[in-house]
């Protein structure tokens, strides 16, 4: 087994017999970036993620809301404190609140109550590419009650998970601004599927940009393109440029599983990470495996690797 430590600072579980998550539920599938997901729509669990992640020394996780039915979200908070206390995973959570609604202080509230709490995921609306942006729309990161929503999570000390296309990096360097108190972590390295000459550019200059920004994270996962095998070639150079903008201290690594074994196993994405930081030295290896996703999550009290 290897000996370096990993908290997965992104990873999910379901139970589909038991709870509805109705992009996984559904008869009808919806457009997903990694194309046909069937074969992630059947239960997954942590018996299930042990045998996943079977050789690398796993010590806590970090379970990331799964877009579970939105008039329910507070049942999933409860299910997965339930599912922590049988199984010892996840260590903390990610919740759902849709920060747009009405009642999204008394979620926030209900959420809160829950002890493996740490922060809230909404994914703000966003556009299907670079030339259909357009700010302000409802449910984006521009919206006046989606914002309204945004400026709660300071006030119960949660931080905020953002997923969205790195086109839209714009609006998020102003809501990092705006909220400086707010710990935003960009969700899957913004997405950068576009890996042609001028798609990598604007990628690395929308994180480059909203890096600047002290109270912005990252982590460095979900980087498969549809119909192209997981490689260290084809993902060396994301993973270093993240790590160039943002720095050692501000970037986690992720599995994003079980959605990233439809582009790769568990151990060739984390085997990855960890030969394309071969160079590094010990310190800044955990940093990136460990340490980090322990200080953002909050999880100092719970760990003793």
């Amino acid at each position: 087994m290897n000996s370096l430590p990993i908290i997965d600072a992104h990873q999910h579980f379901w139970d589909l017999e038991q709870n509805y998550v109705p992009w996984l539920c559904d008869e009808e599938m919806i457009p997903f970036r990694y194309g046909d997901y069937s074969a992630i729509r059947r239960n997954y669990l942590p018996a299930d993620y042990r045998r996943d992640t079977e050789g690398f020394r796993v010590v806590g996780s970090v379970f990331v809301e799964t877009e579970w039915d939105p008039r329910t979200p507070i049942q999933e908070t409860r299910w997965v404190h339930q599912l922590a206390e049988q199984e010892g995973l996840p260590s903390v959570m990610v919740a759902q609140a849709r920060l747009d609604q009405s009642n999204v202080e008394e979620v926030l509230e209900a959420h809160c109550a829950y002890p493996r709490v740490r922060g809230i995921r909404h994914k703000p609306t966003a556009a299907a590419s670079p030339s259909a942006v357009e700010p302000g729309i409802p449910g984006s990161m521009g919206d006046p009650a989606w914002r309204r929503g945004f400026a709660l999570l300071a006030k119960h000390g949660l931080s905020f998970d953002l997923q969205a296309p790195w086109w839209h990096f714009d609006e998020a360097t102003e809501l990092a601004e705006s909220f400086p108190e707010t710990q935003l972590i960009i969700n899957h390295t913004g997405l950068p599927a576009d890996r042609s000459e001028t798609g990598f550019r604007r990628w690395r200059e929308a994180i480059a940009k909203v890096a600047k920004l002290p109270n912005v994270a990252i982590k460095i996962s979900g980087i498969g393109v549809p119909g192209t095998t997981w490689s260290i070639e084809a993902n060396r150079q994301v993973v270093l440029e993240t790590i160039e903008c943002f720095g050692i201290e501000r970037c986690m690594f992720a599995s994003n599983f079980p959605v990233d074994s439809l582009v790769a196993s568990f151990n060739t994405i984390f085997g990855g990470f960890m030969d394309i930081t071969a160079s590094f030295n010990e310190d800044e290896r955990r940093r990136l495996f460990y340490s980090n996703a322990v200080h953002f999550y909050r999880m100092e009290s719970l760990l003793t690797p």
